[in-house]
């Protein structure tokens, strides 16, 4: 067994530090354990991400196949990434925009911006993007119309010193449970508010739960804002000195109580939310937020709440909570949203720079960022010849998957992963990729924090990283892209100095320092400093905005939630995350899947029933768990389980291009076809951290 090798959990974006030793006899981990020298969580860790580590309950691919006769067989590293390289050259030569890539937030920061590389400079596609866009792009969207630069201007460091802790549309007792811990030890001296349509976990640990409808959200924000105007609560000095908008931002607020009943909450709650905002608050939201198509109007709503009562600085400002590891790390350095740096795409100096260290001309570089996840996979089979995932599944995590799927047949579908998935199924070729413990590199946790990932054990045979994956394609359509074997801190070096000078400057960053720290938050902008709270000039403000004033949000959508319930289907379905589930399962549902278990009022189904959950686009067999914390008229199903998002809705947010994951329209029908279910209960794990 090895000693044990200081790294960065990579379950979810908290960025705990890890201690993980390798195996005595072959590969693999085995032992893990939280790091009490790492910045971050100083050992706290949670059994989901030691567990999954060490032993993920998924199928491991060992070596590349190609497809032959409609089956996948084995074949040589040579062969599969001829048959990769020809056929994206063949697209390439026809359009660029033929060859489509789709990365994720499972990434290094290194692999993510080698992939911005390969896809943007290499290949010059507008067709490229990553899962992170199905989750955060809403938020990302509302903090740079607010501040205008992306991620939370606030840290962990803000959580004990906050007074008031407020969590809308999110779990983060299942999601986030270290974190959490620090919230609720937090709101011991404080209080503890979240607004969420079921009561989750999250919200059992609460002092006040609001329920609004789901995708009331943006309709109960608007309604809180009226009221803290109303009830004079508004922070008059901050607004005027450091804040414009604000006048536009009143001048179309709804009348409270009409807004309260369109909501489905009580004036009450309205009054439990602004008194919560007159202490010094955090105000966290998660994918519950995020995934509508009012998630980026809904997001800047959250954000006038913060403005409004002066809830910026120690201890305060609006806090997105985002799901995978390293989703923070591809809005900086990706290229998929932007430039490196959070810079913008039209930004003419940016591109210049950008193509000048890729060694490109800038007319290669596509002219905008493309249409999204959702608009790629409407391009697939018809302006989208090749396809190349990395690291993602979508067969089973786009909305409406089943198209997604079927439309994977119409491609050629490069499939690189560490595992096998729904994707790996519909795969022309499969490129087996390295995991967690057999990579170098850095990852980039939710509050800006950079952290080493290391390697504990050797790449078993057959497999390749990630990055030396990105750069063997990479170079097949364009010779001399990469080195032929980058090394991680060359690439960290490249990334981190196209970064000098922006919004999210890493260029004092190194893994020398990394090394030293344990962990460094950006800005990073010299070999000392980092920064903690961001936009603070002195004693005042120093937004990223031409005025240098933060912005309210202005106007609200008109349109309607995409699918409201009919009378042919009256239940509202929505989604959401469990303690021992991972993104679509891959790493944590093993084996054989079992029919999935819908919760749903004991009003609307009894435990134990089977049937067949439908909407528009589908239908999933599946079995009742009655569960008095799922509200009547309403359905949840895991997003874990790869059959729940043939259900979901495709509809986009106009802005971010973020799905429509948490609402749409659906019906329970009976099933008397007598199949095996598992038992089911309405018991709910913790997802406790322990130290």
């Amino acid at each position: 067994m090895t000693g044990w090798v200081p790294t960065t959990c990579m379950r979810c974006a908290v960025g705990c530090g890890h201690l993980q030793r390798g195996a005595d006899l072959g590969n693999g981990v085995d032992s893990v354990r939280g790091d009490a020298s790492h910045p971050t969580n100083r050992g706290l860790a949670c059994q989901r991400g030691v567990s999954e580590t060490a032993d993920p309950a998924a199928t491991f691919l060992s070596r590349p196949l190609v497809r032959r006769d409609g089956e996948l067989v084995p074949t040589t590293w040579d062969v599969a990434l001829g048959k990769v390289t020809e056929a994206m050259r063949v697209a390439h030569e026809r359009d660029p925009d033929a060859v489509g890539v789709l990365g994720s937030g499972q990434q290094t920061n290194e692999a993510a911006y080698a992939l911005g590389k390969a896809a943007r400079g290499a290949l010059g596609t507008r067709h490229y993007d990553a899962n992170t866009t199905l989750c955060m792009a809403s938020a990302v969207n509302a903090y740079y119309d607010a501040f205008g630069s992306d991620a939370p201007p606030c840290s962990y460091e803000d959580v004990p010193k906050a007074e008031s802790h407020v969590v809308w549309g999110a779990n983060p007792a299942v999601a986030h449970p270290v974190l959490f811990r620090w919230v609720t030890d937090s709101a011991r001296d404080g209080e503890l508010v979240v607004v969420d349509p079921v009561e989750t976990e999250s919200a059992e640990a609460a002092d006040v739960h609001v329920q609004p409808e789901p995708g009331a959200d943006l309709t109960l924000a608007r309604a809180v804002l009226a009221h803290v105007v109303e009830t004079g609560r508004v922070d008059e000095a901050f607004v005027e000195a450091h804040t414009e908008g604000f006048d536009d931002a009143c001048a179309d607020l709804p009348d409270a109580e009409a807004a309260c009943e369109a909501a489905g909450v009580e004036r009450a709650d309205v009054e439990a939310l602004a008194s919560a905002l007159d202490a010094r608050t955090l105000l966290y939201w998660g994918m519950g937020v995020n995934q509508s198509t009012r998630g980026t109007a809904t997001a800047g709503a959250l954000i006038d709440l913060c403005l409004a009562t002066g809830n910026l600085g120690e201890g305060t400002g609006p806090f997105s909570l985002t799901g995978q590891a390293n989703s923070m790390g591809t809005r900086v350095c990706s290229s998929k949203g932007g430039w490196p740096g959070m810079c913008d795409y039209d930004d003419l100096d940016a591109r210049a720079r950008v193509a000048e260290a890729w060694g490109v001309d800038v007319a290669r570089l596509p002219d905008d960022t493309g249409p999204g996840p959702v608009g790629m996979f409407e391009a697939v089979g018809d302006d989208i010849e090749v396809l190349w995932t990395v690291a993602t599944n979508p067969a089973a995590g786009m909305p409406d998957a089943a198209d997604a799927a079927e439309r994977l047949d119409d491609v050629f579908l490069v499939a690189q992963d560490a595992f096998h998935t729904e994707t790996v199924e519909h795969a022309d070729v499969v490129l087996p990729a390295a995991t967690w413990g057999e990579s170098e590199g850095t990852t980039t946790n939710m509050e800006r924090t950079v952290s080493r990932v290391r390697a504990v054990t050797d790449l078993p045979a057959g497999v390749r990283t990630d990055l030396d994956i990105i750069a063997a394609v990479a170079n097949g359509v364009r010779p001399g892209t990469f080195e032929r074997h980058p090394e991680p801190a060359a690439v960290f070096d490249e990334m981190t100095a196209l970064t000098a000078g922006t919004p999210a400057d890493c260029s004092g960053l190194s893994y020398d320092r990394l090394d030293d720290a344990g962990a460094v938050r950006w800005p990073a902008p010299d070999a000392e400093t980092s920064v903690a709270y961001r936009y603070r000039d002195g004693d005042g403000w120093a937004f990223e905005t031409q005025s240098g004033d933060a912005r309210f949000s202005t106007g609200a959508p008109d349109d309607d939630l995409p699918e409201p319930t009919s009378e042919s289907y009256p239940l509202t379905l929505t989604t959401g995350r469990e303690s021992d589930g991972y993104n679509t399962g891959v790493r944590s549902r093993g084996g054989e899947t079992a029919v999935p278990t819908v919760r749903a009022n004991p009003a609307d189904a009894a435990d134990g029933d089977r049937v067949t959950v439908e909407t528009r686009r589908g239908s999933v067999a599946a079995v009742v768990a009655a569960d008095p914390a799922v509200p009547s008229g309403v359905l949840w199903l895991s997003i874990h389980h790869p059959a729940t998002n043939r259900l979901t809705l495709p509809a986009v947010d106009p802005r971010s291009a973020e799905p429509n994951y948490k609402q749409c329209a659906a019906r329970l029908v009976p099933r008397t076809d007598g199949a095996d279910v598992p038992e089911t209960s309405a018991t709910r794990s913790t997802g406790e951290a322990s130290d």
